[in-house]
């Protein structure tokens, strides 16, 4: 289970960078607090809730699926 916390952590950075935004201007347009994105990428929030990661994936513009995979 942790290797796809980790994997949800890596792609949220991977897309973050994609699309050249930080953990700040992300947090803001989930509407989630900063050290939310910063825990979640370093993998120190093992269990995000669906919540939190769906509005983090529609800040990036994508899909759940491509961000859980």
């Amino acid at each position: 289970m942790s290797n796809e916390k980790s994997t949800i952590g890596n792609n949220i950075k991977k897309y973050r960078n994609k699309i050249g935004i930080s953990q700040d201007v992300l947090s803001k347009k989930a509407n989630l607090a900063f050290h939310t994105i910063a825990k979640i990428e370093a993998g120190a929030t093992r269990n995000p809730t669906i919540d939190t990661v769906k509005k983090i994936a529609d800040a990036l513009g994508i899909s759940l699926d491509v961000l859980t995979k």
